[in-house]
């Protein structure tokens, strides 16, 4: 009996390991809880998200889970900005990257705000695809988020399953 319940305690204290070890690492999975990046992600969208090791990495149009010092919560929204970029967003809900206007076809309902960003180095500008009722980057005092506050890239929606799929 004793050497049953030394084994099962080393299984479970190396599971609780690999577990710690795989969500702090490698990946987690996040609930969605609004509807700032509908209809590309819905509320209660269960989403498999890897982390990230290298921002320079990151892409315009990645979609990325950070937290928000500012607001106090984990958010997940659409890089529109990387460092260096000069943004540029309009009433009509058109935006600008540098000169030229982004085609975004997954944008619902476009915002009225407009105004004029540099994004600093290190740093990112975030817009959710529902823009009318996203809290973003055009809507926070300080529009920028830091590289140190990424936590993951959101991959594939896993439930539920009438719209799992890669993302």
């Amino acid at each position: 009996m004793k050497k049953n319940l030394k084994q099962y305690s080393i299984f479970i204290v190396l599971t609780v390991i690999m577990y710690l070890f795989i969500r702090g690492f490698l990946f987690f999975i996040i609930s969605v809880p609004s509807l700032s990046m509908y209809p590309t992600i819905d509320v209660g969208d269960r989403i498999f998200t890897t982390r990230i090791h290298q921002p320079e990495k990151i892409e315009r149009g990645d979609i990325l889970v950070f937290d928000s010092e500012e607001l106090d919560e984990t958010l997940v929204k659409r890089v529109i900005g990387l460092p260096g970029d000069k943004i540029e967003t309009f009433e009509n809900g058109e935006v600008w990257v540098n000169g030229s206007m982004l085609n975004e076809e997954y944008v619902a309902f476009n915002g009225t705000e407009y105004g004029s960003y540099t994004v600093p180095e290190s740093h990112y500008f975030f817009l959710g695809d529902y823009r009318i009722h996203s809290s973003d980057s055009r809507k926070w005092d300080d529009p920028y988020i830091p590289a140190e506050n990424l936590l993951g890239k959101a991959q594939w929606i896993l439930t539920p399953w009438e719209r799992s799929g890669e993302l």
